[in-house]
């Protein structure tokens, strides 16, 4: 699994580490997963040039550097460090044993851009606890480490990220790579971050599990491992219902095809017995679209009371609740939705439509095991407190879930589960999902995932994480114009099949 830490917490896992394990084995360690991800990236270099910075970023950068010279041509320019620690100087002397070039931090931009001429640029010149801004020279030094120009790897995190927030400096460094150590940060996943961060590879340096678990858990991501192991697998005797029967309350004349996307993620999810509720104008053309869900009719000029018993009496052999994808904006459509949500009792997932008629009346899920899903417009709408702002994602969704008391899964590149306990970020997904009816494809997983017994934020989170998968993978097989069914059709194949080892790892 991926532990996700804030820095604090990291340098008290990092204390604690090096109470056993020395700070010196550490470093080498860490050193040993940057130089085999330079490897495995493969740039096609000879020459690999770190810049180090005076901390222990710059030991790692060092203790890199010394496992590369067998292969590369190897260069450290190298602040002066007045307090230098015990490893870094042991990482200095091991890089310069192996014959490694040290020299010292490059005067200007212009001499920094000729230093680092037809090589692979090593970042490690701030880890995680650098202040922001950067002071001289190292803000002009991060100007030449720019992934756009040359291959650039930064290690732990890019100078001039804020590895809490994922604010970004004016100067910061733009990595063609990340190698976070030890444990990821929870700014590396974040917007404005995502653009520097460039891929994000986790390499584990030899910290225990009971160390970096004895942290709080406020962040958490899941990996393939993990995603595998929530996941719920069907019995070898279980029937039709017992795999999964989620009801799906979505659809109109106008949107009929959000249901059927919704209904046919549902079962490509794994469910045996997928329901679709939806009025009785377009029962008949989702049939003709749903071959393997039954369709159940709606009535359209009854009380809204009457529907909402009838939805009740259907649901009573279901396992969860899909509602809203592309259902009407009418007073009775909204009367149908709150009525049937503050009665129900199964798990729900909220999506669409069901945002806009739930945007007042929020306290009929409060207690309830559900999950709305809105993007940043509907979550404007649905908080009642604007338009949400890269950086402020983190700290609006917890301001409303802790007012709230819902389960709020708020979607985008950065995709954020919160429970009121744990923010999950999921780093799954690419511009692919961009898509009309994405969405709605994303409903319906998490619907059957809950429908087959996943606690309603495991559904969220490993459905974001599933839906992720798929949208990379149907990008393989469509380079351009993906569509919602695509997505839906990769499910299978996206699913991991051979899990990578628990060693270094890309996350995105």
């Amino acid at each position: 699994m991926i532990y996700v830490l804030t820095p604090e917490q990291m340098r008290v896992a990092d204390a604690a580490a090096i109470a056993v394990a020395g700070e010196d084995a550490l470093m080498r360690e860490a050193g040993r997963q940057v130089a085999r991800a330079i490897r495995e990236l493969q740039f096609g270099a000879s020459r690999v040039v770190a810049l180090a910075g005076p901390g222990n970023n710059g030991g790692d950068a060092f203790a890199a550097l010394a496992e590369l010279a067998s292969d590369f041509e190897c260069v450290v320019y190298a602040a002066p460090a007045q307090r230098a620690s015990d490893a870094r100087n042991a990482a200095a002397e091991r890089a310069r044993s192996a014959g490694v070039a040290l020299r010292p931090l490059p005067e200007n931009e212009d001499a920094a851009r000729e230093a680092l001429a037809d090589a692979v640029a090593v970042d490690g010149l701030f880890g995680t606890g650098a202040r922001l801004p950067m002071p001289e020279p190292y803000a002009t030094l991060a100007r030449v480490l720019d992934g756009r120009e040359r291959a650039v790897v930064a290690i732990d995190i890019p100078s001039g990220i804020d590895a809490l927030t994922g604010a970004v400096a004016a100067d910061a460094v733009r990595a063609t790579a990340t190698v976070t150590i030890g444990a990821a940060k929870p700014g590396l996943f974040f917007d404005p971050a995502r653009d520097n961060v460039g891929e994000l590879w986790y390499a584990p340096i030899g910290i225990d599990d009971a160390t970096l678990s004895a942290q709080a858990r406020a962040f958490a991501a899941l990996d393939d491992d993990a995603f595998l192991q929530l996941l719920p697998r069907r019995p070898p005797s279980t029937d039709k219902r017992g795999a999964g029967a989620p009801l799906v309350v979505a659809g109109s004349t106008q949107f009929p095809g959000a249901a059927i996307l919704c209904a046919r993620a549902a079962a490509r999810a794994g469910a045996g017995y997928v329901t679709v509720a939806a009025p009785r104008g377009v029962a008949n053309l989702l049939r003709a679209h749903l071959v393997e869900q039954v369709v159940v009719e709606l009535p359209e000029d009854e009380a809204p009371d009457a529907v909402v018993e009838l939805l009740l009496e259907i649901c009573a052999r279901n396992g969860a609740v899909a509602i809203g994808p592309g259902m009407g904006l009418d007073d009775r459509t909204g009367r149908i939705v709150t009525q049937f949500l503050s009665r129900t009792t199964l798990p729900v997932v909220a999506d669409a439509s069901a945002l806009f008629h739930l945007a007042k009346n929020l306290d009929v899920l409060r207690g309830k095991p559900a999950v709305v899903t809105p993007h940043a417009g509907e979550f404007a709408r649905l908080s009642g407190r604007g338009t949400i702002r890269d950086g402020d994602r983190v700290g609006r969704l917890r301001e409303f879930v802790d007012r709230t008391g819902v389960t709020t899964l708020l979607k985008g590149r950065d995709t954020l589960v919160f429970d009121g306990t744990t923010m999950h970020i999921n780093a799954t997904g690419s511009n692919a999902l961009a898509t009309a009816g994405s969405g709605d494809v994303l409903t319906g997983i998490i619907a059957t995932l809950a429908s087959q017994g996943l606690p309603i934020v495991d559904a969220a989170r490993a459905g974001a994480y599933w839906h992720g998968l798929a949208g990379q993978c149907a990008a393989e097989y469509r380079n351009v114009g993906v569509v919602a069914g695509d997505v839906i059709e990769s499910l299978a194949d996206a699913l991991p099949v051979d899990v990578v080892d628990a060693g270094l790892r890309r996350i995105f």
